[in-house]
């Protein structure tokens, strides 16, 4: 007999979970359906090797948004963040940059290599900040939809008074930010090649593009809009690891009565008179549903979970030429030791390596990581973040051992030529390996296991087309009220009943919580009779 549920929530990654649990808190009969083994889809900590585990995917915290933290109580369940000392760490041929600590400390570093940009750093952080703020305030607010009537003139007219009352300078600052490219947009800040390398960093994660690239310099903005323990453009680190997140989200569903399937791939979504029935899972089994919920990118949902006929021709071509796929490759490494950098020595923890440490000196490292990228694969001088989350939680690892996260950028979502990324992996994770012992000589030695994710095995392990951590681009026409598309910005399938509820809807990637939040609230708006009306407005 068919088991049937008010929703269905299709992946048990955050946003999947979050919906859930606003969904049953409303008193909806929900069930979570998870292909893999572990919950919390690419927010998970496991055991890579024997005694040695750590965030697998994404590693560090600061974009879930405060209302989910408070309203899934994470922090009562036992959840803590623990905030760097430092932020960044970039050793270059010229020494070493040192971000954050606070402004002060920073200035001090910047003048080092130019004391006119060190004078810019709190007028670029008050600029930013004008920006970010306006981002935090619209993460948790449903895009008005093109077409949607009298709600979306409302809603657009809402979310547009904030902007229309900023004064004209930040007005620019805004303009600049979404269409400029990151370079663009630092050169008219700071005259320094690291100090602009410090910063650009975040305009090409999760991103497949040269930070000369036109709104680029968006996705740096994307990256400073979070908090960490109410300090705002803070980062952190989640004590257990990322997993421990979506362990406490998972705790906080289940006692309101959701109903968790591991081991559970959804094969197809059930459509009957152009409405939502349910589910069919891989293993043949059914599921009725008037509710799904897909926590899964746009490119899976609708190019392998829908069926084409159950959709207009002329949104299945808007799918298809959805954009996704990021040039993101992730390694995690056990150590037996720290390592040692030529620039700063010391196998003793030290700030630096409790930092973010990036191995990009310039923004033109980065655009020939990219060039080199779209031209052979991936370069021979690849980007490099590595994140050594022992050095503050020595629960990942055997005492005196450590693990580390290598989060690599610019290694093309398809290898050009017909080669396989299972083919080339060792060998792009030996040029990372190469690449970081250049700059800490102890480092290769130090491994005594890794673990690879190339972009093909983030998409068959977590789900990610293309490797695409972001479950699209994050461009100026895939944002706001356009992601995925036009008209479709408000979280609606254009199938009755079905919804988007992950990073492919706004405000996009990263562990914010804020799609599954803004979902779970329109489909309960459905549910209402005023929701009624004003879908028929």
């Amino acid at each position: 007999m068919t088991k049937r549920y008010d929703a269905v929530i299709i992946g048990g990654g955050h946003n999947g979970l979050v919906c859930a649990f606003y969904l049953a808190r409303a008193g909806l009969k929900v069930r979570i359906l998870e292909r893999r083994h572990v919950i919390g889809g690419a927010a998970v900590t496991e055991e890579f090797h024997p005694g040695f585990r750590n965030s697998t995917a994404s590693y560090t915290v600061s974009l879930l948004r405060p209302e989910v933290i408070a309203d899934m109580r994470l922090h009562q369940r036992g959840w803590r963040i623990i905030e760097r000392t430092i932020s960044n760490f970039l050793p270059h041929e010229g020494g070493y940059l040192k971000l954050g600590g606070g402004t002060e400390r920073t200035q001090a570093e910047f003048a080092r290599f130019s004391k006119k940009d060190a004078e810019t750093l709190p007028k670029y952080e008050a600029a930013l900040e004008g920006v970010a703020g306006v981002l935090r305030d619209l993460a948790l607010k449903t895009p008005p939809n093109a077409g949607g009537g009298i709600r979306a003139l409302l809603m657009a007219a809402a979310q547009g008074k904030r902007l229309a009352g900023m004064d004209i300078e930040a007005q620019r600052d805004v303009m600049d930010l979404f269409v400029k490219s990151a370079r663009s947009f630092l050169d008219s800040w700071y005259e320094n090649e690291y100090v602009k390398a410090a910063f650009g960093f975040d305009a090409v994660v999760g991103n497949y593009a040269s930070p000369d690239h036109p709104g680029s310099a968006y996705v740096l903005l994307h990256h400073v809009f979070g908090e960490v323990n109410g300090k705002k453009g803070t980062w952190g680190h989640s004590v257990g690891g990322m997993g421990a997140i979506t362990q406490y989200m998972a705790e906080a569903c289940e006692e309101l009565g959701v109903e968790i399937s591991l081991e559970a791939p959804v094969a197809k979504v059930l459509v009957d008179g152009g409405k939502i029935a349910g589910v069919r899972l891989e293993s043949g089994e059914e599921i009725a549903a008037d509710i799904v919920a897909s926590n899964v990118g746009p490119a899976l949902l609708f190019r392998q979970l829908v069926d084409r006929a159950d959709m207009a021709p002329e949104f299945a071509k808007r799918m298809d030429n959805f954009k996704a796929g990021s040039g993101t490759f992730r390694m995690n490494v056990a150590l037996s030791e720290l390592p040692d950098f030529t620039v700063l020595p010391g196998k003793e923890v030290a700030e630096h390596h409790t930092a973010g440490i990036i191995i990009a000196p310039t923004l033109d490292y980065m655009d020939q990581a990219f060039v080199d990228a779209k031209a052979k694969g991936w370069s021979d001088a690849p980007i490099v973040e590595i994140m050594i989350p022992t050095t503050i939680d020595d629960s990942l690892a055997p005492p005196g051992m450590h693990v580390a996260s290598l989060f690599c950028q610019q290694f093309a979502p398809v290898l050009p030529n017909g080669r396989s990324w299972d083919d080339e992996r060792e060998a792009a994770a030996d040029l990372i390996v190469e690449t970081v012992t250049k700059n800490a000589p102890n480092f290769k030695a130090s491994i005594i296991a890794r673990q690879i994710h190339s972009p093909l095995d983030l998409e068959r392990k977590f789900g990610l087309i293309g490797g695409d951590i972001m479950h699209g681009h994050m461009s100026l026409d895939q944002l706001w009220s356009a992601r995925p598309a036009l008209g479709h910005g408000d979280y609606r399938a254009p199938i009755a009943g079905l919804y988007m509820c992950g990073a492919g809807t706004h405000p996009g990637g990263g562990v914010t919580g804020a799609p599954g939040h803004n979902a779970a609230h329109e489909i309960l708006r459905d549910r209402s009779f005023l929701g009624r009306l004003f879908r028929r407005a």
